[in-house]
């Protein structure tokens, strides 16, 4: 459909690493509950020998233990298995051109699991010089952190005591540096690429 061709399926984890091996194909949907070999573990075995196939963990499991696990494999979205079939293929595409996807039942989890990591985090010792920035600025930094907060445009204007034109100029330029659709891709990459 819409340009996406399936070219495999695989009824268990490991059937599914053989599979990936022999197609390698350019977006991968991973269930996390696979027999014999789970899809948190298959996806890091997949990620090990194709780090340039994305993907797409695709499940009803929205534990924080679950999310969190899946993004440390090098998944490169996740999404619920209640999502739209519109929803869906918007996932694929997103994580086809390098974009991370959320699913917006789970972000929740994701805010306030980062949140309180940051607040109960010590001295970040790496300098923003020598990590990847993405070109984003000094200021553009401290909006994307409050983002990942979960700050609307309005209260991140409040906090950095700048106009809500400012602020939404900042958000813009965010998601075009990081090439991302939306704030929530954008808090993905901000995690996966240790930016906040």
């Amino acid at each position: 459909t819409e340009g996406i061709n399936l070219v495999a399926e695989a009824s268990d984890g490991i059937e599914g690493v053989r599979k990936a091996r022999e197609f390698a194909p350019n977006v991968i949907l991973m269930d996390i509950g696979l027999p014999n070999l789970d899809g948190i573990e298959a996806t890091q075995r997949i990620k090990d020998f194709l780090p340039e196939t994305k993907i797409l963990i695709f499940t009803s499991r929205d534990s924080e233990y679950d999310i969190f696990e899946s993004f440390k494999a090098g998944a490169d979205g996740y999404i619920m298995k209640g999502a739209s079939p519109e929803q869906t293929i918007s996932a694929i595409k997103a994580v086809y051109e390098g974009v991370g996807w959320i699913d917006p039942a789970i972000a929740k989890v994701v805010f306030s699991n980062l949140s309180s990591a940051k607040s109960n985090a010590s001295t970040d010792i790496i300098s923003k010089k020598e990590r990847k920035t993405y070109g984003l600025t000094e200021r553009e930094l401290d909006v994307l952190s409050l983002m990942v907060d979960g700050l609307t445009n309005p209260q991140i204007a409040d906090k950095l005591v700048i106009t809500r034109a400012t602020a939404k100029a900042h958000v813009h330029s965010i998601l075009q540096k990081l090439c991302a659709s939306s704030r929530t891709q954008a808090t993905v990459m901000a995690m996966k690429e240790g930016l906040v």
